[in-house]
């Protein structure tokens, strides 16, 4: 291996936190389900503010809901669990066994739901009154400013008025053929399919037509004699489903559909109302993801009005916000693009004439939440101080002033009072498990509410630390994580695991609470392992050049970088080189084969969940934007097939998979399974019946035992 020059920058070395009582020692229990439990940090539960007043609530106890006020301590019980249950019973409901989740509707009233029943309580009045009622099998509510439900009961879409008043939108869902749901399997920033209008008389929504999708089988293994269940999943290179936006007149009953065009395979984006509600934008993106256009229609007739503007890239553009109106000047707005390499915002007419870019620099607008109560300043989190953190800034809009109101180095959950005089910000770190504070929106600090101790004091925990290296570019810096083993020994030789995920939209590596590592890591590094994590080129919140140098050939320099991180071990000096292993899932998966197969000198034992092993058997949105299709880039899909590669295992690889799987389908892993029979080559293999992508609830502690004690086995 040849000699490398490291460009090591240690941000910060954390060691002190864990350092007193430390007696007990992790279980897996404790690691995988206690992270989320009893070893999570303390927080505030339901915790909103009151309407627009300065007053804050939250659930304490599972039983009491205790009002504080922004600039003055001191604590109110409001209400108990006790007097929701007095109120519900004189009306002969049931009783609840917890405080409900709540939402403030103002100052005096909020709602929370009880078997299907949408209730309202009046905290003056302590009284409880029942709001609509919803369909049991209703789902994807939505409501609009009048109150109005839209909702969806299987493929169809209902309208539930505030009157209680029940309108069928739909009647010829089913059969391949969906209403108000999600649309191109949730890429481009899509989580739903129903879109009210801003002054509720209008509702658009997506229909879906996938019935020229294959048929994929899914196996239900529940029933006496196996039953196939298909799915519609669009593979890389072939026939995508067709999405058309309907708009249905609350006072007409009339649904009429925007006439997008041609080609019908294409992707509708971004939907967004103008503030009358008389026009529709939408982000149309070609199949190939390489051409955005902004077009406008009539909201009453569907008619095509214009084209604002287009977005081209050689690689890839991807359009993942819809329009904001700028407040008190609707004749503006602000979209989001990555056009100049970053994320960043830029001020817009109707017309489609571009004021301004509103934000520059070599950093990521990674929230928007919304404007002041002025409309002159925006509030928006982003990646300025560092690719790692998360702080929250005041944009002004005019002169274009960005104010910091978080100074604190961690990652910053902002809420914002309806009144706009302060926000609670929710800071994580390194060093700070949680703590929230007041900080009026002038970015003055006005007082901590609560700050959490650190549930691991007792435990052993292993040192982490993080720091930058440079890629294989020999340029680019890379964040990376490590933690050493308990009571550590550097005369000692230590057996290191990698674990890696390395593709786009995630990031491990982050300036909050255990690094953003899972607690998983730390129960191995208790263990006696080194463990380690590198966010290589690929992955995400570093700009596009950083990202989308995987285009057309997933997996490569990623796996480049990947071995810039097992450099940095060797010289460490302490690490048994011999003795490496590699995890991950989904894309981590994929990583894990191809590290496993491609190097196999260096890897020496890898658990591969749920991984992609051929690109031309994974879905059209996702696949095609990296990878283009089959037919476009033949080099590339072969070049990054993992089937190819299964004649170069050597060591000891574990796939896991889920067989209900409809992300990552089956057909992955057992088609690496054949060619590793073909290829004479041994692989161990464990499936869970029913599970899907990832193996959720209790049953994960059994996954995360078996990945332990393959590592413990072979490593």
């Amino acid at each position: 291996m040849k000699k490398i020059l490291l460009s090591l920058s240690v941000l910060f070395f954390l060691a002190s936190s864990f350092v007193h009582a430390q007696d007990k020692n992790l279980t897996i229990e404790d690691a995988v389900i206690g992270q989320w439990q009893q070893l999570y940090p303390d927080y505030l539960s339901n915790l909103s503010w009151r309407g627009t007043t300065d007053y804050f609530t939250y659930v304490a106890s599972y039983d009491s809901l205790i009002q504080e006020k922004a600039n003055r301590s001191g604590k109110k019980l409001l209400i108990t669990l006790d007097d929701i249950n007095a109120a519900m019973q004189s009306l002969a409901y049931d009783s609840l066994r917890y405080f409900p989740r709540i939402k403030w509707l103002d100052n005096s009233n909020f709602v929370f739901k009880s078997k299907g029943l949408n209730l309202i309580y009046n905290i003056e009045k302590q009284v409880v009154t029942e709001g609509l009622k919803f369909p049991k099998s209703g789902e994807n509510f939505t409501k609009n400013k009048n109150g109005d439900y839209a909702f969806t009961i299987d493929d169809n879409l209902y309208i539930l008025t505030k009157k209680g008043d029940s309108l069928q939108i739909s009647n010829d869902g089913g059969n391949g053929i969906v209403y108000g749901k999600s649309v191109h399997r949730n890429e481009f920033g899509i989580d739903g399919g129903i879109f009210w209008s801003p002054e509720s008389s209008k509702l658009a929504f997506y229909r879906k037509d996938e019935t020229m999708v294959t048929d994929y089988p899914l196996v239900d293994i529940t029933a006496r004699e196996a039953e196939v269940v298909n799915i519609k999943y669009p593979m890389a290179g072939m026939k995508s489903h067709q999405v058309t936006l309907g708009v249905y007149n609350m006072a007409s009953g009339k649904t009429i559909y925007l006439k997008t065009g041609e080609p019908k395979e294409q992707y509708l984006t971004n939907i967004s109302w103008d503030t009358e509600g008389n026009h529709i934008y939408i982000a149309v993106l070609n199949r190939a993801q390489n051409h955005m256009e902004l077009k406008q229609f009539d909201a009453y007739t569907g008619e095509y009005i214009k084209t604002l503007f287009e977005e081209r890239n050689d690689k890839y553009v991807e359009p993942e916000h819809p329009l904001l109106f700028v407040k008190k000047h609707p004749e503006t707005f602000i979209w989001q693009s990555r056009r100049d390499g970053f994320n960043h915002l830029y001020l817009y007419k109707k017309n489609g004439e571009l004021v301004k870019q509103l934000t520059f620099g070599e950093w990521e607008v990674t929230d928007v939440i919304g404007f002041d109560k002025s409309g002159n300043n925006l509030y928006m989190i982003t990646t300025q101080a560092s690719p790692i953190e998360r702080q929250v800034y005041k944009l002004n809009m005019s002169s274009g002033k960005i104010l910091q109101l978080t100074s604190d180095k961690g990652t910053h959950n902002p809420l914002f009072s309806k009144n706009g005089k302060y926000f609670i910000d929710n800071l994580s770190s390194t060093k700070v498990p949680r703590k929230y504070s007041i900080v009026s929106t002038k970015a003055k600090f006005v007082r901590t509410i609560m700050e959490a101790a650190n549930p691991l004091v007792d435990y052993a925990m292993g040192e982490m630390s993080i720091f930058t290296i440079k890629a294989d570019d020999g340029k680019t810096d890379l964040y990376c994580r490590m933690i050493k083993p308990t009571n550590f020994d550097p005369n000692k030789k230590y057996p290191a695991v990698v674990y890696v995920y390395g593709g786009p939209h995630a990031q491990l590596v982050t300036e909050s609470w255990l690094g953003g590592a899972r607690m998983w890591q730390y129960y191995m590094a208790e263990k006696g392992y080194v463990m380690l994590t590198v966010d290589n080129r690929g992955s995400a919140n570093r700009g596009l050049e950083f990202e989308n140098i995987i285009h057309r050939h997933a997996g490569i320099v990623e796996v480049a970088d990947q071995l810039k991180g097992i450099d940095y071990l060797k010289s460490l000096g302490y690490v048994d080189m011999d003795r490496i292993g590699v995890h991950g899932w989904s894309y981590g998966g994929y990583m894990t084969t191809s590290l496993m197969t491609r190097h196999p000198e260096i890897y020496k034992v890898g658990v591969a969940g749920g991984p992609v092993i051929d690109w031309k058997y994974y879905e059209i949105m996702y696949g095609e934007r990296y990878m283009d299709t089959p037919e476009e880039n033949p080099e590339g899909y072969e070049e990054t097939s993992l089937i190819n590669q299964a004649k170069n295992l050597e060591g000891k690889l574990l796939i896991i998979h889920g067989a209900i799987d409809p992300t990552v389908v089956w057909q992955h892993s057992l088609s690496f399974i054949q060619a590793c029979i073909k290829a004479g080559k041994q692989v161990d293999y464990f499936v869970y019946p029913r599970h899907e992508h990832n193996v959720r609830g209790y049953d994960r502690v059994h996954l995360m035992e078996k990945v332990s004690m393959y590592f413990d086995d072979n490593l």
